[in-house]
C-alpha cells in the first residue's frame, strides 16, 4: 500500500466497468456467490463489459427492445490480471473478464428500463 495509510481518503475515482445481464442470471449468481457469465459469455469464453461510454450502444445493439434487464456497475481494479481489455467493436477497447465476476467486485445492480423511445435508461453511472 505504497503511499496509502487506512485513515486518508480515497482521493481516486474507482475505475467502474457495466454488465447488462438478465435479472433472472443475476439472481442466480447473488445465491452462488459469483457470476459465471451469460450464455454468450461462455459461448465466447469470457465475460464482456462495456465502458460508460459503450454501454448504451452495447444495450441498443445486442439488447434493444429487451425487459427485465439489470445493469450491474463492477470495480474493474478489482478483477485484477484475468480482466484484459481487447479490441471489439470499430477498434474499440471493450473489458473482457476471463473467469468468473466475484460478486465482492459489484459496486452496485440496478433495473435497466426501457424509455418511450424503446431505448434502455442508463441514468448517471457512477459509483
Amino acid at each position: 500500500m505504497s503511499g496509502r495509510t487506512s485513515a486518508a481518503p480515497q482521493s481516486e475515482p474507482m475505475s467502474l466497468i457495466f454488465k447488462i445481464v438478465a435479472e433472472a442470471e443475476w439472481r442466480a449468481a447473488e445465491t452462488q456467490g459469483a457470476f459465471e457469465g451469460s450464455a454468450v459469455d461462455r459461448a465466447d469464453g469470457f465475460i464482456h463489459f462495456s465502458t460508460a461510454e459503450q454501454a448504451p450502444e452495447t444495450a441498443a445493439r445486442h439488447f434493444a427492445g429487451q425487459t427485465g434487464l439489470l445493469l450491474a456497475a463492477i470495480d474493474a481494479d478489482a478483477l485484477g490480471p484475468a480482466l484484459k481489455w481487447e479490441p471489439s467493436r470499430g477498434g474499440a477497447l471493450f473489458p473482457h473478464l476471463y473467469g468468473a465476476l466475484p460478486l465482492s467486485a459489484v459496486r452496485w445492480a440496478r433495473p435497466l428500463p426501457l424509455g418511450a423511445d424503446g431505448r434502455h435508461v442508463f441514468g448517471t453511472l457512477d459509483g
